[in-house]
């Protein structure tokens, strides 16, 4: 992949890094590693629809809680989902495999948190590990009454970090572009 470098030192579009991001009023920074997660389970029958194959609501469940635990490392409070953007299962995941998830940080804004999970497959006497699902989960950062919370902001050090946060920030836009169309057709009677 070749870059360019702008003016202003950027590269294709991607500012100097490391980069501060956030809209939190909190001074705390943290890394997208310091609260990136793995998490490995192996599928039994119990996990089995009758095709073989696994239900999504096991894997949505294993994506809610590696979600839970990375959002809850970077907020260093409890955390709650908010919404879960972009489920794309692409392959099925047979009973017998194990089945690895991988989270990190995305993008975080004053009190929530996007969370990236990939999901991926492979047989229990190993090989090629198969990408079978990936998603966005959106997170809040509560305290001890239940309402948001302040969440550190986050640094930003590579390439690859900066491109998952400005496709996060995108998401965050539509949503919010998403939601105004919806209060704007209740108000209307529509």
């Amino acid at each position: 992949m070749s870059l360019t470098t702008g003016v202003d030192g950027s590269v294709g579009g991607i500012p100097d890094l490391p980069v501060v991001v956030g809209r939190s009023d909190l001074d705390a920074v943290k890394s997208v590693s310091a609260s990136r997660v793995t998490m490995t389970q192996l599928m039994g029958p119990q996990d089995a629809n009758l095709f073989g194959s696994v239900f999504g609501g096991i894997v949505l469940a294993a994506v809610d809680k590696i979600a839970y635990v990375c959002a809850t490392r970077h907020a260093g409070r409890p955390c709650v989902t908010v919404s879960v953007d972009q489920v794309d299962f692409r392959t099925p995941i047979r009973i017998g495999e194990i089945v690895t998830l991988r989270a990190s940080v995305n993008s975080v804004g004053r009190t929530s948190l996007e969370v990236g999970v990939q999901v991926v497959a492979e047989s229990v006497a190993g090989g090629t590990e198969r990408h079978t699902n990936s998603c966005y989960v959106t997170m809040v950062a509560i305290d001890d009454e239940g309402e948001p919370a302040p969440v550190p902001l986050l640094r930003l050090r590579t390439p690859e970090e900066w491109q998952r946060h400005h496709d996060a920030e995108e998401r965050r836009r539509a949503r919010l572009e998403l939601a105004k169309r919806r209060r704007e057709r209740r108000r209307g009677g529509d």
